[in-house]
């Protein structure tokens, strides 16, 4: 199980969302994909923050009993993004999806620019399909 990694199981595609976007707009995007949030990203594809579904929800709120766009993703983006790496071992991220609360990490490659994310979904696949195996040799 110590040679899983990241790369094996993370998201090439992943909605990626600008600063500068309408939360509108942002939310529009996240509800057309099965994520619940999404990494904000510079015009480098560098991540400056996340943005998710509920972070939305009090600017939806607010738009709503106004009829009017108040916000746009820099308002209510997170800057203190926990990251991995491609490279980085499912095992360790398993242990640190414990301790804390993200349900989706982007992964970042060395300059910090986001070529994926992985879910905790991805990495329950990742150990139910390494815990298979497992059965299957003891058989």
């Amino acid at each position: 199980m110590n040679s899983l990694k990241v790369s094996d199981y993370m998201q090439l595609r992943p909605v990626k969302l600008t600063a500068e976007m309408p939360v509108a707009t942002a939310v529009d995007k996240l509800l057309k994909s099965p994520h619940i949030g999404a990494p904000v990203v510079n015009d480098n594809d560098t991540l400056i923050g996340w943005i998710s579904e509920q972070d939305c929800l009090a600017s939806l709120l607010e738009s709503s009993y106004y009829c009017e766009e108040v916000a746009i993703v820099a308002d209510l983006m997170r800057t203190d993004v926990l990251t991995v790496r491609a490279e980085d071992n499912i095992i360790e991220l398993a242990q640190k999806m414990l301790s804390a609360k993200p349900k989706v990490y982007p992964v970042i490659d060395a300059q910090g620019v986001v070529v994926a994310i992985i879910t905790r979904r991805d990495v329950l696949k990742a150990m139910d399909k390494q815990q298979q195996s497992c059965y299957e040799k003891c058989r």
